[in-house]
């Protein structure tokens, strides 16, 4: 491999590996606090970055630049009320329940979104690139690449991952979080309403999904199947690492961000193949993950 494959490699890892764990660290906090693995995880992937096209292709004609404030309200628009109503109506009444009927009940939600979003939206790929083309590209050692995917991505995923640890470890609401985290049963007796942090962090979890799919719509044509593929590996990053890690999660997207980039341009036939090789090799060493240990207490 020479040295412009290697960098290309690099950069295509970094950009893809922030997508990741944007999604994946939604995915995280949420078992680390409700305790539940949530499938439904993919369809907010797919409906911020479809609400994000959406409105980028709205407000396009009046500005371009519109379009950049339209992701983040795409994420917001989906996180807050569709992440809200997902917990208020479908997840509290399972909360404590066998997790195989909350495994069931998630997955039942993810096939209705997903049948949803092609009522919604149809079947017909959807393309809004306009965030990509008015940042300029870069250079780097001869190779080119566009500031969007390799500047904007990798910021934002560092500035979510900074903003959740000092909004868990150096605020009155974090300490709530971590304090129901820790012991629920101790935390209600104290007088945290524990519905209302449930509520919360799920809706911070479903605003990051959400954040991912409007941050990857710019780069990509938007297709059914999208969220599908996105929980899959979400879910290989977030086992990987140990569920409920937050900044395992970042290690671990990097990781295999980096390794299915490199993949990519040695083996392509054995990109799918590469993250879940990972796991399996992980899992198999450190069942807790890679950052994890025997009971997961802590996020």
């Amino acid at each position: 491999m020479d040295s412009t494959i290697a960098i290309l490699a690099i950069l295509d890892g970094l950009s893809y590996a922030a997508l990741v764990f944007l999604v994946s660290v939604g995915l995280s906090l949420i078992f680390g606090v409700l305790r539940v693995v949530n499938v439904a995880h993919g369809s907010l992937y797919a409906y911020g970055a479809y609400m994000a096209a959406t409105i980028s292709l709205l407000v396009a004609p009046i500005s371009p630049w519109l379009t950049f404030p339209a992701l983040l309200i795409a994420a917001l628009i989906i996180g807050v009320f569709v992440g809200g109503l997902l917990e208020t109506f479908l997840l509290r009444p399972v909360y404590g329940r066998e997790e195989v009927l909350q495994l069931l009940i998630t997955f039942a939600v993810f096939m209705i979104m997903d049948n949803l979003q092609r009522l919604i939206w149809g079947v017909q790929p959807i393309f809004a690139a306009e965030p990509v083309r008015l940042l300029p590209n870069v250079s780097l050692l001869g190779v080119t690449y566009t500031s969007y995917q390799v500047i904007l991505l990798p910021l934002v995923a560092l500035g979510t991952l900074i903003g959740l640890r000092y909004f868990l470890r150096h605020t009155l609401s974090g300490a709530v979080i971590l304090a129901v985290t820790e012991d629920r049963e101790a935390a209600t007796a104290i007088g945290i309403n524990a519905r209302n942090v449930f509520l919360i962090t799920f809706i911070i979890g479903a605003t990051l999904a959400a954040l991912g799919g409007a941050l990857a719509s710019p780069t990509t044509s938007l297709v059914p199947g999208m969220g599908t593929d996105m929980i899959v590996l979400s879910f290989a990053v977030a086992a990987t690492a140990g569920l409920g890690q937050i900044e395992g999660a970042a290690v671990t997207a990097l990781m295999i961000g980096l390794a299915r980039a490199f993949v990519i341009y040695i083996q392509p036939e054995l990109e799918v193949l590469v993250p879940y090789l990972i796991m399996v090799i992980v899992l198999l060493v450190r069942p807790m993950g890679l950052f994890g240990v025997n009971k997961v207490r802590k996020i």
